[in-house]
């Protein structure tokens, strides 16, 4: 079971979250797009330690969509370097990674 992973991002609110997972889905780049309850993330940025409330995008997808994905990820979100973060999908549910690979692009 290869070629699927988890795309994690992080959103300053769950507004921008809920907007970015519905362009995802609506363009079929992603088959789901969770967004999780806020939480903290300690940081460096611009030379200082940062501390935000987050929201964490977990969204599941091909590695073949991986460019696309991002490229989109990357003009709907408002940070200047969000994190775009790609881990494999080892092992799954055989039905569910079907599922995914019907609902994707």
């Amino acid at each position: 079971m290869s070629g699927y992973i988890i795309v994690l991002s992080t959103v300053p609110d769950e507004k921008k979250g809920r907007e970015i997972a519905r362009a995802l889905v609506e363009a079929r780049l992603a088959a789901c797009v969770t967004v999780s309850a806020d939480g903290r993330s300690y940081y460096w940025w611009e030379g200082k330690i940062s501390e935000d409330k987050e929201y964490m995008l977990f969204m599941k997808t091909k590695e073949a969509l991986y460019k696309k994905l991002e490229a989109r990820l990357k003009e709907l979100h408002p940070y200047t370097v969000p994190e775009i973060i790609a881990l494999p999908i080892v092992k799954g549910s055989e039905k569910y990674l079907r599922w995914l690979e019907e609902e994707t692009e």
